[in-house]
């Protein structure tokens, strides 16, 4: 228990030294003068946003369980959510919130090798669609990556996405277990059997995909209103400054930024989004509120998801979830 305690502490300095960092090099003399004039209204909005992002990701969930053939409740579903946030946020790269989704999801009576399925599923659908937005994100803004003509970016953003569909005309052919086997030949035995279950989890969320399409572009849909519900938490909040708004090229901005830390190697980004946002946004606002309102960002969008998700694991699951050993399978 006290190592629980410990681990969690450690993660309160982190966020709070580089919330308190931000803002200490971000800040200047005008910074209350304009906090003064905040709008409360955009609160509002603001909440109102992460209510309809949380709830299409909810359904987005209850319909790719549908489509693999099992149930779950909404309530299940918000369990589910709530979980990556809080597991996220505790592990490097984000890696403990999958782990996290399908341990919810077996407990709903979902089986482990479909609920991993799902969760892969689910991810690939947000990379999916910031990636099919890269192009477009590019083109409006040539001043994002002033430093590379916006012409290659789109090029190369275009290049990504008919590789994506290339890989999974790949994934479908039996020429890709084929080449696997080949090159996995002399890889010891456990590492052989990690990538062969990352594999079979891709190849078989590649086969649920393509299996009902029509359900698969719904969920596609809900994908886009979840995330673009829940990255226009910033323009409200610059709309509560009085700062007038280009929406395309805000989203597009928060686009690009949460592409970068789906990468990020550090605990649910921490440290990166801060900083990012402060590059992105901080010739849009005015001087010394872009480290506040980076703050602001992250505790409606992740440190509040975090605290849900901290209650129902705590709950679900006890105190030694995060140290619990996970059995020894063939399967994650």
């Amino acid at each position: 228990m006290n190592k629980f305690y410990q681990r969690l502490a450690l993660l309160i300095l982190l966020v709070g030294g580089i919330s308190a960092a931000v803002i200490y090099f971000t800040v200047d003399i005008g910074t209350l003068g304009s906090l003064g004039a905040f709008k409360p209204w955009s609160l509002a909005a603001v909440a109102v946003c992460l209510a309809v992002g949380m709830y299409f990701d909810g359904t987005r969930l209850l319909h790719l369980v549908r489509i693999s053939g099992q149930r779950i409740t909404l309530g299940q579903a918000v369990q589910v959510i709530f979980s990556n946030y809080f597991a996220a946020l505790l592990t490097p790269g984000a890696t403990g919130g999958a782990v996290a989704q399908v341990m919810f999801l077996r407990r709903a009576g979902v089986p482990t090798g479909i609920a991993t399925v799902v969760v892969l599923i689910r991810t690939l659908m947000s990379i999916m669609f910031l990636f099919v937005c890269l192009p477009f994100v590019f083109a409006y803004d040539p001043g994002l990556l002033p430093w590379v003509p916006p012409e290659l970016l789109v090029a190369v953003s275009g290049a990504i996405l008919l590789a994506g569909a290339a890989g999974v005309w790949f994934l479908r052919s039996p020429v890709s277990l084929r080449i696997l086997r080949r090159f996995t030949r002399r890889v010891g035995r456990e590492r052989r059997r990690r990538i062969f279950d990352l594999y079979r989890d891709t190849r078989g969320a590649v086969f649920l995909l393509l299996a009902a399409p029509l359900s698969m572009l719904r969920v596609f849909a809900e994908s886009a209103a979840s995330l673009l519900a829940l990255y226009a938490v910033v323009p409200m909040l610059f709309l509560g400054l009085g700062v007038a708004v280009d929406w395309p090229l805000v989203m597009g901005r928060m686009i690009f930024l949460n592409i970068l830390l789906y990468f990020a190697p550090t605990p649910g980004g921490s440290g990166i989004a801060e900083g990012g946002f402060v590059l992105l946004f901080g010739g849009l606002l005015p001087p010394g509120t872009v480290g506040i309102l980076a703050v602001a960002w992250r505790i409606m969008a992740e440190y509040l998801p975090f605290a849900i998700g901290f209650y129902y694991t705590i709950k679900v699951f006890g105190r030694d979830f995060l140290f619990a050993q996970p059995k020894k399978t063939g399967r994650p």
